[in-house]
């Protein structure tokens, strides 16, 4: 198994990608579809997002939702933070570990994150926290590159983890899915595409604990 590089080491190199972020991701939305809509229309109420980067989702929350944000990397968070301004949306921005939330329990309406969990190395942790701040009934909204359902792929998949786990901590044969049927959480929404590339959930949390 290859180990994932340290925090600090991976905040370091979130920090250096931040500003070349947005025009990498204007490639690879293509292969997303319309993924970030269909979560961030999703969310309601008191709204966490998870992994926030340069603030690509801003736009796209409907306006009555009351946003919280967090990333590990402070220059991540600069230029999401600029982009919130530019678009006039007030946003609690903070730096922090997806791994360790810094929120009390039960604390939002509605929890999100794409594209972020492949990169956190604890993904199993990073969910359990996500699901510990969401009020019970409250709404788990994911999404993100996963193992595909090709073999080809798969291989490639698996040959491309030798160094990106090892340098960026990024994964590219996770399935968060099973992460939160494990948690508990009712899947009410699911969808998978792209040769089983790209995967997106809406999930519910119990009102009263399994």
């Amino acid at each position: 198994m290859v180990r994932p590089p340290s925090q600090d080491r991976i905040r370091r190199y979130w920090d250096r990608q931040a500003v070349g972020y947005d025009r990498k991701m204007d490639r690879a939305e293509r292969m997303f579809g319309d993924t970030r809509d269909w979560v961030c229309r999703q969310a309601v109420g008191q709204v966490l997002e998870v992994a926030v980067g340069t603030g690509l989702n801003l736009d796209r929350y409907p306006a009555h939702a009351t946003l919280t944000a967090m990333d590990l990397s402070p220059a991540m968070l600069d230029l999401a933070r600029r982009h919130a301004a530019e678009l006039g949306r007030a946003v609690d921005l903070r730096v922090g570990d997806a791994q360790r939330l810094e929120f009390d329990d039960a604390s939002f309406d509605t929890v999100v994150c794409t594209f972020g969990l492949c990169a956190v190395p604890d993904d199993g942790g990073a969910v359990g926290e996500m699901v510990r701040v969401l009020r019970p009934g409250g709404l788990l909204l994911l999404a993100d590159h996963v193992v595909s359902t090709s073999a080809p792929l798969r291989m490639l998949q698996a040959v491309a983890e030798v160094y990106s786990v090892r340098f960026q901590s990024e994964h590219f044969r996770r399935r968060p899915l099973l992460r939160v049927e494990a948690a508990g959480l009712t899947v009410e929404r699911h969808d998978r595409f792209n040769r089983g590339i790209i995967e997106r959930l809406a999930a519910r949390k119990p009102v009263t604990p399994p």
